[in-house]
């Protein structure tokens, strides 16, 4: 009996989303529904932003259950917030010394397996993405949907952070921990560069 109710509010999930879709986009203009696009597109234009939401990934998969998924979680939601106010124009100094500090930062942490209690880890991704999501939201192109542009950011974000999560697997073996940290220094290597520029 149960087998079917679940086939059945399955069946009805799918029948909202296919009728939601459509009515979602019915009224966005071609250059509003351009913002998804630009969003899924502007976390992969900087390699900074990359280096950082990788090495998300890579460390909660090195800290395991329950991080693995709580900072790939925490790091969108508060970027976010952060986005938000790069839309209403509010300042935040240094964001680019910012994002490139969570490269370094989020990089050693990969690089010297640290393990701070996973309030400690949440707050370090959470301080950092509010510097990510700015850079995001101050760069939103003129004419575009600022929701579809915010969904396009985090969803690529979330992208990121899986990639980060399925090389970090291989911390189950030896020689996987052996290139985790490796990864983390490249990211540290990059990240102290792209602070370098900024601090130029």
């Amino acid at each position: 009996m149960m087998p079917i109710r679940r086939h059945r509010s399955a069946k009805a999930a799918a029948m909202l989303l296919t009728l939601w879709v459509p009515a979602a986009f019915a009224h966005v203009q071609p250059s509003e529904a351009g913002g998804l696009l630009t969003g899924l597109q502007h976390p992969l234009s900087g390699v900074d932003h990359v280096l950082a939401m990788v090495a998300v990934g890579l460390w909660g998969a090195q800290l395991g259950a329950p991080a693995i998924w709580v900072l790939p979680v925490a790091f969108p939601l508060i970027m976010a917030l952060g986005g938000m106010l790069g839309f209403l124009g509010l300042p935040i100094p240094g964001v680019e010394i910012g994002i490139a500090a969570s490269a370094v930062v989020l990089g050693a942490a990969v690089a010297f397996e640290l393990r701070p209690p996973l309030v400690v880890a949440a707050l370090v991704v959470g301080v950092f993405a509010i510097f990510h999501g700015h850079a995001h939201g101050a760069e939103l192109p003129p004419g575009q949907s600022a929701m579809l542009y915010s969904m396009g950011f985090v969803i690529a974000t979330g992208c990121l952070h899986a990639v980060g999560i399925g090389i970090g697997t291989v911390h189950r073996w030896t020689w996987g921990r052996q290139l985790l940290r490796g990864a983390g220094a490249v990211v540290t290597a990059g990240g102290a560069f792209f602070m370098c520029k900024a601090l130029a």
